[in-house]
């Protein structure tokens, strides 16, 4: 039995869209990601090192934030079947475990490129404070519809 994903496809794709998504980054998170990437920069895996940094402890990685974009991009807008062309980042603000952070995706322009509809979203994480941790642009193709 084939899975049935809900998407924003191209048909019905407007601007103004928003979607969100909320994630608490645990030290878990951290060590997995270095594991997982071969980032083990001491800023995120050595408290001792970290104290001496200006940040005073561990981080997490700011990519981190930008999986949840691009999770936020690839399962709720445009959402499943999305192909994900490019993500310019800024990164702002640290993440310190423990934040709970939102990542917030906008259609702000849409691009008809006659065989397909390509979308500009802005992209955002903010802490739970309302700190802007990370601020870009993604570029995407939303899924054709049916």
């Amino acid at each position: 039995m084939q899975k049935m994903y809900e998407s924003v496809t191209q048909d019905n794709i407007q601007l103004g869209q928003i979607a969100e998504k909320s994630k608490r980054i645990t030290e878990s998170d951290v060590d997995l990601f270095a594991q997982t990437t071969g980032d083990m920069n001491p800023a995120h895996t050595d408290e001792e090192y970290a104290k001496t940094s200006i940040f005073k402890t561990k981080i997490a990685h700011g990519m981190l934030g930008a999986g949840l974009i691009s999770a936020t991009l690839g399962m709720d807008l445009p959402g499943p079947g999305t192909i994900y062309l490019g993500q310019d980042l800024k990164f702002l603000h640290p993440i310190y475990f423990d934040d709970v952070i939102v990542a917030k995706v906008e259609v702000v322009n849409l691009i008809d490129k006659k065989k397909f509809i390509m979308a500009e979203l802005r992209t955002t994480v903010v802490n739970q404070d309302g700190d802007l941790i990370i601020d870009g642009t993604a570029t995407v193709i939303p899924p054709k519809g049916e």
